[in-house]
């Protein structure tokens, strides 16, 4: 394992005068965090995960869910030449994700023949590699998963000397791809969810520290179906879901009118329903909305019905690189009689000079997923995202936020995402916000501007007696603020009134540049994230950003 070292905004010796806006923004944070050196060294791979639990705050009694976090930026969905679609060297994409500001990122290839037998341990030795080259880098190797009877997932895998031989092994066992079982079939269901509970005891036996899974587009194709996704859940080892997918470059008009497209979307949601698809989402799920999954988008849709059941359901946003707009580089020629699965892997790339296809960012160019530790390392990052610390952002539409639920009048930080706190009945709550406005142009050249936060809040009712429920009708808008006017740090004091039975609240931002009704109605959603025209989506003229919830249980 390569010596790892704290991001240079994290680290007291690198002056500031060293550092770009967005680093000069992030080291205050974390100062005012009390965070800043000895106190966010990097920890060792076999930290503690003490971090991992869920926090629970009593109004008058324990502060375990209002920890001071650091948000680490980060990508767990990117492809390179060890995929059989993608083309990039690990350098080249490493480069990148430090170029484009992340502190982790996950290379998590396409299951195939070729990458279990060949490739995964090939890989590894550009893992090692790419650490030692991005000391300040976070840097896992995962897997694509090719769910039985579903869509894909990340598999993502803490570093250890049984990393590798964990992937090949489920990758040739638990793969649909692989083992045959891509047909929607109650079977292959249940093949999915061996996978994942074949995964949870690797990790009770520690054969490996640590792994989740995130589910990938999950309504790219409409084959994850509701009752599958809260199977997944159950298992407690998927986490959660893409709340937007990659590909976010495809409908750019620019880029769309460049190569002739006749049916760009962004994130390629280009689907109407197939053969295994759940026959009870409308033909609308099968676009993005804002760039944002529908299941995330729609206020009181599939997200808010899983979480109405009390239960945590984290989503995050990615690049899911594989060949970004604009860039000029192709792939490499396979030597004759020579392909993907003899190799494992595909030749490194060569400068055509020409654009080449593509419907991708740069990892960190455009999706960022922030996730809330107390430490760096990689067991903290997946800790994180395992308590739901998480907000996801595009476009770098704020440099942070941060959200706490609090009784009212109380001195207390109060709980932040991911946590729950326990008041009780009639108790007067507060939402506190704590937005960091963006202190330097965005990668496409402009100085983002955060218009409005919306405060989204759902009655928690309980396991669902249909496990294909997909609406969640106490869910709402029940609050929008205009913040417009503001920059740089401030804060909101949000009264949210007596607390008369369990919820769950949640955040939702936008540059005000594209909005209408929410899907389910205006008097549920007036201002939510819309679909664009066919080949009329360019990514940084919409750009949102969304929490993870704030669990409320109400006692006697």
């Amino acid at each position: 394992m390569a010596e790892q070292q704290v991001p240079e905004w994290a680290d007291p010796s690198v002056p500031e005068e060293a550092l770009d806006a967005q680093g000069v923004s992030r080291r205050n944070l974390i100062r005012g965090a009390g965070l800043l050196g000895a106190g966010f060294a990097a920890a060792g791979v076999g930290a503690s995960e003490a971090a991992a639990t869920t926090g629970t705050a009593y109004a008058g009694g324990g502060s375990s869910g209002d920890p001071e976090l650091v948000y680490l930026v980060g990508d767990h969905h990117v492809h390179s030449r060890y995929s059989h679609d993608a083309k990039y060297d690990f350098t080249q994409l490493a480069q990148r994700g430090a170029q484009y500001g992340l502190d982790w990122m996950a290379f998590t290839e396409h299951s195939n023949f070729g990458h279990a037998d060949k490739g995964a341990q090939a890989e590894n030795a550009e893992v090692l590699k790419a650490r030692v080259e991005n000391p300040r880098m976070l840097i896992f190797q995962g897997l694509e998963w090719y769910i039985p009877a579903a869509e894909h997932g990340t598999v993502l895998v803490a570093p250890g000397p049984n990393n590798v031989a964990l992937l090949q092994q489920f990758e040739r066992e638990y793969d649909g791809k692989l083992t045959g079982r891509s047909g929607d079939t109650p079977e292959n269901e249940q093949h999915a969810l061996k996978a994942l509970q074949w995964l949870a005891q690797q990790r009770q036996r520690g054969f490996v520290d640590d792994v989740l899974v995130v589910a990938n587009h999950p309504l790219r194709l409409g084959i994850d179906a509701p009752h599958e996704l809260r199977g997944w859940r159950d298992s407690g080892v998927c986490i959660g879901m893409e709340g937007a997918p990659g590909s976010q470059g495809d409908a750019d008009p620019a880029w769309v009118a460049f190569r002739g497209a006749t049916n760009a979307q962004r994130g390629e949601y280009v689907n109407s329903p197939g053969a295994g698809s759940f026959a009870g989402y409308p033909n609308d799920a099968y676009r993005t909305y804002g760039g944002f999954d529908w299941a995330t988008a729609t206020v009181g849709g599939l997200w808010d019905a899983m979480l109405a059941e009390g239960q945590l359901f984290s989503i995050t946003s990615n690049s899911d690189n594989h060949r970004t707009i604009w860039d000029t580089w192709r792939d490499g020629e396979f030597p004759p009689g020579q392909n993907f699965d003899s190799l494992g892997w595909k030749p490194s790339p060569t400068d055509s000079g020409v654009p080449q296809p593509g419907s991708d960012f740069w990892p960190g160019q455009f999706s960022r997923t922030h996730v809330g530790v107390t430490k760096y390392g990689y067991l903290e990052v997946m800790a994180g995202l395992r308590a739901g610390r998480v907000w996801v952002d595009h476009g770098q539409l704020v440099d942070g936020i941060d959200v706490r639920v609090a009784p009212a009048g109380s001195a207390r930080r109060g709980v932040t995402l991911g946590g729950r706190l326990r008041v009780h009945r009639n108790e007067r709550l507060e939402l506190r916000v704590t937005v960091t406005s963006a202190t330097r142009p965005n990668f496409h050249g402009v100085l983002p501007r955060l218009a409005h936060l919306d405060v989204i809040r759902g009655a928690v009712t309980g396991t669902a007696p249909d496990k294909d429920t997909w609406r969640a009708p106490d869910t709402r808008v029940v609050e929008q603020v205009d913040v417009h006017r503001k920059t740089g740090t401030y804060t909101l004091r949000i009264p949210l009134g007596r607390a008369e039975r369990s919820h769950y609240l949640r955040l939702r931002g936008s540059d005000g540049k594209r909005n209408g009704p929410g899907y389910l109605g205006r008097h549920i959603d007036p201002a939510g994230p819309i679909q664009h025209p066919t080949n009329d989506g360019d990514p940084w003229l919409d750009t949102w950003l969304y929490t993870n919830p704030v669990f409320v249980e109400v006692v006697h």
